[in-house]
């Protein structure tokens, strides 16, 4: 529940004396929590959605994907490779510490070292302190997405992760799925201090007293986000009033949401890929192009989004939507059994195969569902699979271990480009680069590699698209993963829970701002 802040709020208002919005306190569902509190550990939207809730970054996109500044209060470019950004003044994290330069050098060089995150800054150099509050990031080579990536750049508190622990370890150690000082332990400059945290339970925040942007109509003062997994208890949370907004809503619950009295259905098109990845490494037969390509003719992906998704989802046929560098209107879906039957028999394996498949239960909107049908689907080829759906906290490790033969991974591309998607997804394997980090398909294509290295340098829009769109056609012709759909995004909030002007097609609602009635 809402609950204003002083006896003497509440007196006003009966009065009818308006001054300003009082300051509230909300609960917020969503189906999984934040697997960890270094904003460095894992490369996702509960990680990316707590950045924004504790920390800023040096730009962040509006609601209609333009860049605003935030704790870089502006920027230039002042060569081919070099972009120039004035950090804010007085701000301070939440130990007290003022933000400088310096913390955004740390952070950057520490984002370089990230097994998730190297790959977004392998293009760059370093990052170089001017003064205090000036830096500039210096690129390789002439790279045309670089306030994209400094949407990542969540500036890092260096004093507060400097020096040793009670047993000894570095507090900035980063640990991937271990329990770090960093994972355990966070200092940002943003609106929302974390004052609790039970994983899986909840994680409960207060408003930071010092935060440094004062034109924020946000007036949320406590904030408690806690995980229901199940669809149906998560809408029945919102509708009884236990909580007062959540995500997402799934399909299934739309009307119901909709028909509730003092109840909002807040929906936008979504830009996030779900699709399932064929592990070369661990299933022979996914070797084979013509076993793959059957898989991908198997899959009624339109029959997904239609009855599984109730349409709350747009088809696809390859890795970017319309509207993205390299989208291709000719690369659409290919549900065909007869031909799926056909490829099996031309690579010799008519009788079909086992294989064993991984999807989370509580990531993305009816992952579990899909994940069964498609199992369902394949069946009808003789592919006999063996599933497996775990929650996302235990999910995430058993993936970054590649560990079954076909993996479900849903993926927004944060740059709002298709490159990024390859970058991650179908690019090979490089520990050293980080590309190709969540490629689990192990499919590795070295034109595929050199396309998209090539469109990371081309500044011209035009010749950047058709490099893209060759990259598509490639992945399309390789039948390099099964593509899903494009899932939708939707939220439930109460009538009085302002969340149609915070929330955005990154899936990462910006809480600082909301303001509650």
């Amino acid at each position: 529940m809402k609950t204003l802040k002083t006896q003497l709020a509440i007196a006003m208002m009966a009065v009818g004396l308006s001054f300003g919005a009082a300051a509230a306190e909300i609960k917020v569902a969503y189906d999984a929590d934040p697997v960890s509190l270094d904003p460095h550990e894992q490369l996702s939207g509960g990680t990316l959605q707590l950045s924004h809730m504790v920390m800023d970054p040096l730009v962040r996109y509006t609601q209609k994907l333009e860049f605003e500044p935030r704790l870089a209060s502006s920027w230039e470019r002042v060569d081919e490779t070099t972009y120039r950004f004035t950090l804010r003044k007085g701000v301070t994290f939440h130990s007290g510490n003022p933000m400088t330069a310096d913390d955004v050098v740390w952070t950057f060089n520490r984002l370089k070292s990230s097994p998730d995150f190297k790959a977004i800054f392998e293009p760059y150099s370093e990052l170089k302190k001017v003064d205090d509050y000036t830096v500039e990031l210096i690129s390789k080579y002439p790279y045309p997405l670089v306030l994209q990536t400094a949407t990542y750049i969540f500036p890092m508190d260096s004093k507060f992760y400097t020096g040793k622990t009670e047993d000894g370890k570095d507090k900035a150690e980063l640990v991937k799925h271990g329990n770090s000082y960093a994972s355990t332990h966070i200092s940002g400059t943003g609106p929302f201090v974390v004052t609790d945290r039970e994983q899986g339970v909840k994680v409960e925040f207060e408003r930071f007293d010092n935060y440094w942007d004062k034109d924020s109509k946000g007036n949320v003062d406590k904030l408690t986000l806690v995980p229901i997994k199940e669809n149906a208890t998560r809408v029945a949370a919102l509708l009884s009033g236990g909580v007062d907004m959540i995500h997402p809503v799934a399909p299934n619950d739309h009307k119901r949401v909709q028909d509730a009295k003092g109840i909002d259905l807040v929906t936008l098109p979504g830009t996030r890929l779900i699709t399932f990845q064929m592990n070369q490494k661990s299933n022979e037969a996914l070797k084979d192009v013509r076993v793959r390509q059957a898989i991908v003719h198997a899959v009624n992906n339109d029959g997904i989004v239609k009855k599984i998704m109730k349409g709350f989802a747009t088809t696809a046929g390859q890795q970017g939507p319309e509207g993205y560098a390299g989208y291709d209107e000719a690369l659409v879906p290919r549900y065909d059994v007869k031909k799926a039957k056909q490829l099996m028999k031309e690579a010799g394996y008519e009788d079909g195969f086992k294989l064993t498949m991984l999807a989370p239960n509580n990531r993305y909107v009816n992952d579990a569902k899909v994940a069964q049908a498609t199992a369902a689907m394949l069946s009808k080829i003789g592919i006999k699979v063996d599933l497996k759906t775990l929650p996302k906290a235990q999910y995430w490790p058993e993936f970054d271990l590649c560990a079954a033969d076909m993996l479900m991974i849903g993926w927004h591309s944060d740059t709002e480009d298709s490159a990024n998607l390859s970058e991650f997804l179908t690019m090979t394997r490089d520990a050293k680069t980080g590309k190709g980090q969540y490629n689990c398909g192990y499919y590795s294509n070295p034109k595929v590699d050199e396309l998209v290295e090539l469109s990371n340098k081309e500044t011209d829009p035009a010749k950047r698209a058709q490099m893209l769109k060759d990259v598509e056609r490639i992945l399309y012709d390789d039948a390099a993963f099964v593509p899903l759909h494009w899932q939708s995004e939707a939220w439930g909030a109460k009538s009085n829970v302002h969340a149609a002007e915070i929330v955005n097609p990154m899936v990462m609602p910006y809480f600082g701002d909301l303001v509650v009635d």
